[in-house]
């Protein structure tokens, strides 16, 4: 196979960076697994960082929702209904680890400027330079109900404020050290002049103002996560951020993908090395390749069971629709007027003849295969990323990705929190070690210093 051309050339020594990220709610979350762990108490989240810590992952994500997702104006049954804030669950985690990152995901769009970059400073300084902060943006109205504010930042903009609120940090961050501080009785400033001067942003997306109380950590500042497939989100990270997800689990369009945002950061003035790209995965692994797509088999018949499926239709059809049998045919009743609720994160068709087209195309699919309501939202729900396979099977093909540069590691999104942990750390870990992509120790000690990010 020839080398594709990734913008950036061959490493034999490249590494596999991994982090597990946890959402905490969709359907890849099997929370009704009767050995799954409870799904909010500390403990799991404990054992879920000291496994991964045991396994030498670089880090561990928490996804964070503003709002509880809902159906039809209830909270969303088939959906865990929250748990403890990111950044202070994961300060708690701090305190029981010692080496993994901690990364946080945030909203830009919502959360207050200040009290965000504060915050996750103090989480950078709590865990010693093992924070992280995933950026993320929302123009959801609804979740903006939550901060008297919905609606009110336009589509098209979102990407705007995220990157002002990003400059703002790296600039709260950067303010002060220790070793800034006065250390003598002679000196009359706790702090130099230029070191607690106001840092202010004044726009139509953004109003701050503030002197920074949070000194640098050991590694600079919190390393910066970016989901970046949209062509705003490919310029945010570009631009400012140190890991970039993707939804690219195909080589070629992984291949495609690197290449665009590596001549991006060219053109930002930013070297092809400053940034890691980590696809977001669910891993299956099995035994044997046959019992791996079994277990694939059934992690998609329960994510769709038979409460979720009707829950998904009625997301379409905006009511009720308890009545139907999940094993029945489609409704035989329209959907009701307006646009997709929004509090189930869907936005994908914004108005009623939206709607309407795409049932007339399920309608015609089911009449088509003779398919039930289950075994359409089987068949046209979205998928996953699975890879599915024997650990062997998977080193080899990251092994391969990674020496490459089509990616620089994979960010795994685990279906059970205990059963696809061990998974990892006791079967793909040692796989990928035997490959000689993989650390056998910690030797740093710093979230950037582990991705083998530069120094800021």
């Amino acid at each position: 196979m020839s080398t594709p051309d990734t913008g950036a050339p061959y490493d034999a020594d490249a590494q596999v960076h991994l982090g597990v990220f946890y959402p905490g709610i969709g359907p890849q979350t099997v929370w009704e697994d009767p050995k799954a762990p409870d799904q909010v108490s500390p403990d799991t989240f404990l054992r879920v960082a000291q496994t991964l810590e045991r396994g030498l992952f670089d880090a561990f994500f928490l996804g964070d929702g503003q709002r509880v997702r809902e159906n039809r104006g209830a909270a969303l049954a088939t959906d865990i209904a929250g748990r403890p804030d990111a950044i202070t669950q994961l300060s708690a985690l701090a305190g029981v680890t010692s080496r993994i990152g901690l990364v946080a995901t945030q909203n830009t769009t919502y959360s207050l400027p200040v009290d965000l970059v504060r915050r996750l400073g103090s989480l950078d300084v709590l865990s010693d330079g093992r924070a992280g902060w995933n950026i993320v943006t929302t123009d959801n109205a609804w979740t903006g109900e939550n901060f008297r504010r919905g609606g009110w930042l336009p589509h098209e903009r979102r990407y705007e404020r995220a990157t002002e609120l990003v400059e703002l940090a790296k600039e709260y961050w950067a303010a002060w050290s220790l070793s800034d501080v006065a250390t003598d009785a002679g000196q009359v400033r706790w702090l130099p002049a230029d070191r607690s001067a106001v840092i202010t942003r004044c726009s139509d997306l953004l109003h701050a103002s503030a002197v920074s109380t949070v000194p640098s950590s050991r590694q600079g500042r919190p390393v910066l996560f970016q989901a970046g497939d949209s062509v705003g989100g490919r310029e945010l990270a570009a631009r400012h951020a140190d890991v970039v997800f993707s939804a690219n689990n195909e080589f070629d369009a992984a291949v495609a993908y690197a290449r665009d945002l590596r001549a991006r950061l060219s053109a930002h003035g930013r070297s092809t090395d400053s940034l890691r790209i980590l696809p977001g995965v669910t891993v299956i692994i099995g035994d044997t390749p046959e019992e791996a797509e079994e277990k694939a088999r059934w992690l998609r018949e329960n994510a769709y069971n038979p409460h979720r499926a009707i829950a998904f239709l009625e997301h379409y059809w905006g009511q009720d629709l308890s009545a139907y049998d999940p094993d029945g045919p489609l409704p035989d009743i329209d959907p009701i007027d307006g646009e997709l609720d929004p509090s189930r994160g869907t936005l994908a068709i914004a108005d009623r003849t939206g709607k309407l087209d795409q049932i007339t195309q399920w309608r015609a699919l089911a009449a088509e295969k003779g398919l039930s309501i289950r075994q359409l939202v089987l068949e046209v729900a979205p998928n996953s990323r699975y890879l599915a396979g024997t650990a062997g099977q998977i080193a080899d093909r990251w092994a391969y990705w990674v020496r490459h540069r089509v990616v620089d590691g994979f960010n795994v999104n685990p279906y059970h929190l205990q059963d696809s942990i061990d998974d990892l750390v006791d079967r793909l870990v040692p796989e990928l070690q035997e490959r000689g992509v993989y650390r056998t120790e910690y030797t740093t000690e710093t979230l950037r210093d582990h991705l083998r990010l530069p120094a800021v």
